[in-house]
């Protein structure tokens, strides 16, 4: 396993960051035990969650794995993350300091941890002011509650925004940016990267795979059926199989399957692997239901792709551009070099 320092903190994480959404609802707990056994032995250290996986549940097997080995603690990183509501009330959703402190203490609480090494704030919040949820992040680091900061879900200006308030008044600033990031979903890269850059923010991106769409498991001819979450219920969120189904799908999933009949990977490896490489990337988010599945992620934990095969992803998925200033004139003169 390759390791990598998160944005610009001294912060040392592993290369694939275990994802534990599906625990407490498709994992069960022998099985999120499993993966999170077999992502340590493999040399992972980093592990991500959020108060609203599973309604906390998530985060209590993390806590339960954690006293059931005595010592992982210190080898682990654990990142979670608050923001969605987690009780009915007014003030049960936000990034007041009021909800932070409850989110942040229940997390502690169910990790049975003093302290996580990465919060995050799961999504941005119109109605409270960034000064007051930067005040909150601050206090926590100073009460050693948390050790870094970063963000989840945020648009360009938006983490523009947070960093140049957390600079200009000597609050703790984020190190990190959890986006949505694949070869099917590459619109980041218009604003939000430029801006991560800008400030030190290492990326760690959720659904690597598209949800399954990259592991080449669905047919353009036919909607998916059975026990999948597509099968189950074909409009599901991201996934949503009317939506994917177009021919820019199609197209970047064909060139997907050549890579991996040329580099010996299965599409879910070839797309991860892409994924790991790209600028600024820390560590994509691994969202596996079973421990096989896993597995395969962490086949490449430490492998790169033939800088030609590269290439050809890069090409395939490029997103499309909108007018100028984004345009290929705007791409010309943000890329002016001297003679």
């Amino acid at each position: 396993m390759e390791y990598r320092l998160l944005g610009r903190s001294g912060l040392a994480v592993s290369r694939l960051c275990l994802g534990t959404m599906t625990f407490g609802n498709e994992t069960d707990l022998a099985g999120a035990f499993e993966q999170l056994d077999a992502f340590v032995d493999a040399g992972g250290n980093f592990i991500d969650t959020a108060d609203v996986y599973s309604k906390g549940v998530s985060e209590e097997i993390i806590g339960a794995w954690l006293a059931d080995r005595p010592g992982v603690r210190d080898q682990v990183v654990i990142a979670t993350k608050g923001r969605f509501p987690m009780a009915a009330h007014a003030n049960g959703v936000g990034l007041s300091r009021r909800h932070l402190s409850d989110a942040l203490n229940a997390s502690l609480t169910r990790l049975g941890t003093e302290s996580v090494d990465l919060y995050q704030l799961h999504s941005w919040d119109p109605l409270t002011p960034i000064d007051e949820y930067l005040r909150f992040v601050d206090d926590a680091v100073s009460a050693g509650k948390v050790h870094y900061f970063g963000l989840s879900n945020f648009t360009g200006w938006q983490l523009t925004a947070v960093s140049e308030r957390a600079r200009a008044h000597g609050w703790t600033a984020p190190v990190s940016l959890q986006p949505q990031y694949n070869l099917l979903t590459r619109h980041i890269e218009l604003e939000i990267t430029g801006a991560a850059a800008e400030y030190g923010l290492g990326l760690i991106p959720w659904s690597p795979l598209a949800g399954g769409w990259l592991s080449g498991k669905y047919s353009r001819d036919h909607a998916p059926e059975g026990a999948t979450r597509l099968g189950e219920n074909p409009s599901r969120g991201m996934e949503d199989y009317h939506r994917r189904n177009t021919e820019t799908t199609w197209r970047i999933l064909d060139v997907v399957a050549e890579v991996a009949d040329a580099s010996g990977l299965t599409m879910a490896q070839v797309s991860l692997a892409w994924l790991a490489d790209r600028p600024l990337v820390t560590a994509p988010i691994l969202g596996n239901r079973t421990l096989a599945q896993l597995a395969g992620s962490l086949a490449i934990a430490d492998t790169h792709l033939d800088p030609a095969l590269t290439a050809r992803l890069d090409e395939v998925s490029a997103p499309v551009m909108p007018d100028y200033p984004y345009g290929e004139l705007g791409l010309d003169q943000r890329n002016r070099r001297l003679p």
